[in-house]
């Protein structure tokens, strides 16, 4: 997951010169950032839950891996000079010329990634679930996000970077994306090495060859989460939260160089310390949720949080381009992505029965993708709307856009505070400690 995170943002702080070295406007990038999620939005995610729920979490985590490297090889080749002006060039720039060939098939490849990361995402949690059933789960999760979000760090540190010095004085796009293809790579090698583990719980567990639940999984059973207005308050939550932080990570880069007038560099080391403050409060809090509990406060608090951050971006910023007020604002943001996550994930082992925990899982990552599909491509064309006629990619107009970010974060604190007065008056457990007796295990399958 550090690797998948690392390739899932290399490009972000590249934006400025996606655009001068590939020629592609706002509104394209846009649009490829947006593909990561395009085939998982059309039915691809539900797939990938019922296959992990019928096929284990080593098949399906070793499949996706999988994924993920063949579609970063697409990408990487789309970017490079292999592939700039070749025939299949010159065919993919004939139609739809407002999007560069190398963007369509830059997008595409993206697209296979990204089918490949959001089945690892919820093969992940169900393996840790599995894992830290009736222990200390939420703090696993914890751990497991805060090393992803070091993978953010780590590629907004190093992306621009390598870009400059590989680049020898000519900065390219390819050096960094060709790093992070490579480190795909270690990582479908790590989870091969994780199979072997998995397998020999299964052993330890006098478990069945697949290992999968007690009882066996019903393509039925999905149904059942369709109905459940808990699911639906979740899920909703998810994609709402979720669609003003990553798409800003895509954006924010250039968004800060705008406004601070700095350099590409400059602004990802900045951003880069988004995720750090989830990196370090992430564990902790899970530990906090394993003991005391409180998930559906989290919620409401990391959400109102969001707010405040986005709206200083789309207004105080450009009114006061200071970098202090900035990196305050970013490692607030960071603070904003540990309680939510934090709290989310381990809700929902909480709440689902363990036979379509996958599907679950899926559903709501289904969710999510609409979400992160649409917004990324809204955003580039209020972008490019918002600045028409400006040719330098350093000096883009974010007030509008950003304000985009900040309205999603008030919708999604309303459904934080739906779910906690439903917590509150039915008594879910959310707000309780995950670490319980199983006598006191909520179950969603009646609730409607």
């Amino acid at each position: 997951m550090f690797f998948g995170y690392m390739f899932v943002d290399v490009m972000s702080p590249l934006q400025s010169l996606v655009n001068t070295k590939l020629g592609w406007s706002p509104e394209a990038f846009g649009y490829y950032a947006g593909a990561e999620y395009m085939l998982n939005v059309f039915g691809f995610l539900i797939l990938a839950g019922i296959i992990l729920d019928k096929m284990g979490v080593r098949f399906t985590g070793t499949l996706s891996a999988s994924v993920m490297f063949i579609g970063a090889c697409i990408k990487l080749y789309a970017i490079s000079s292999l592939f700039a002006g070749s025939a299949f060039d010159q065919w993919l720039s004939s139609w739809w010329v407002e999007m560069p060939g190398s963007a369509k098939l830059a997008a595409f490849g993206f697209t296979i990634f990204g089918c490949g990361c959001e089945m690892a995402g919820i093969t992940v949690s169900k393996a840790i679930a599995k894992w830290f059933e009736g222990k200390e789960m939420a703090l696993a999760m914890g751990v497991e996000m805060a090393i992803a979000r070091l993978g953010v760090f780590a590629v907004l540190s190093l992306s621009p970077r390598l870009a400059d010095w590989m680049g020898k004085n000519d900065p390219s796009v390819v050096p960094p994306v060709a790093f992070c293809t490579v480190l795909l790579l270690i990582g479908l090698i790590c989870y091969v090495v994780f199979t072997f583990m998995d397998t020999n719980l299964d052993k330890q567990l006098g478990a069945s060859a697949n290992g999968e639940g007690e009882e066996e999984f019903k393509l039925s059973d999905v149904g059942g989460l369709f109905k459940s207005r808990l699911f639906w308050i979740i899920a909703l939550l998810c994609v709402l939260y979720y669609s003003a932080i990553f798409p800003f990570q895509r954006f924010g880069t250039n968004m800060l160089q705008c406004n601070l007038h700095i350099s590409e560099t400059q602004a990802a080391d900045l951003l880069r310390w988004f995720p750090i403050g989830a990196l370090c409060l992430t564990p902790p809090l899970g530990y906090f949720l394993d003991r005391v509990g409180r998930g559906a406060t989290m919620l409401m608090i990391g959400s109102l949080l969001l707010i405040c951050c986005h709206l200083i971006f789309a207004l105080a910023l450009p009114a006061f381009p200071s970098q202090g007020l900035a990196l305050a604002t970013i490692i607030v943001l960071g603070i904003s992505f540990s309680l939510v996550p934090a709290a989310l994930w381990p809700s929902v082992p909480k709440v689902m029965d363990s036979r379509y925990l996958g599907s679950a899982y899926s559903l709501i990552f289904w969710v999510q993708n609409i979400g992160l599909f649409g917004i990324p491509i809204i955003f580039g064309a209020m972008l490019e709307a918002s600045n028409q006629g400006v040719t330098d990619p350093t000096q883009y107009d974010y007030t509008n856009p950003m304000l985009l970010f900040a309205g999603l974060g008030i919708v999604a604190l309303f459904f934080a505070i739906w779910l906690k007065v439903l917590d509150t008056r039915n008594g879910y457990g959310l707000d309780k400690p995950n670490i319980k007796s199983d006598n006191d295990a909520v179950r969603l399958d009646g609730e409607a």
